[in-house]
């Protein structure tokens, strides 16, 4: 058996989200030109850089004290989440967790190094507007509904059997 418990799939997930959403955010922030405003990419999205300051869509803005306080909680939600990892038998439950994992340092980082998290992919279409977001958003939406999806239909094993 691994040394990982099985693991080291997940390890190389979170990794990989992590880097590869540290890579496109330097990309953005010292190769992509943003004097005229943003950048159209296609029809539906463009390149928009917001510096994000609050939690999930702009909530909770915070700068000085408040700023450490949401990096401490964001560091402590991550190692509970990595606790949970190595802990977890669900390969799907795994799976989730290190996207979580892996967007929630990335975010992380961001906070740390510029006192707020970039963001830079905007979704529009006929008037509508999503919000700005990043690779670390996206892992992090897509490892909750993975564990929504493990929650709603669990896979039956010899321990869940009557």
């Amino acid at each position: 058996m691994s040394p990982f418990g099985g693991r080291a799939a997940g390890i190389i997930l979170a990794a990989a989200i992590f880097l590869a959403d540290q890579a496109t955010k330097l990309l953005i922030l010292h190769k992509v030109d943003f004097s005229n405003g943003p950048v159209p990419v296609l029809p539906v999205m463009s390149l928009t850089l917001v510096w994000n300051r609050g939690i999930s869509y702009g909530l909770f803005q915070s700068e000085g004290t408040a700023r450490w306080v949401l990096v401490a909680a964001t560091a402590l939600a991550t190692v509970a989440l990595t606790v949970w990892f190595f802990r977890t038998e669900r390969p799907l439950v795994r799976i989730a967790v290190a996207t979580i994992v892996g967007g929630a340092i990335g975010n992380l980082v961001d906070r740390v190094v510029y006192g707020a998290v970039v963001d830079f992919v905007h979704l529009h279409y006929a008037g509508f507007s999503w919000y700005v977001f990043n690779i670390a958003d996206t892992a992090i939406v897509v490892g909750v509904i993975l564990l929504l999806i493990d929650g709603l239909f669990p896979v039956k094993t010899a321990q869940t059997k009557p």
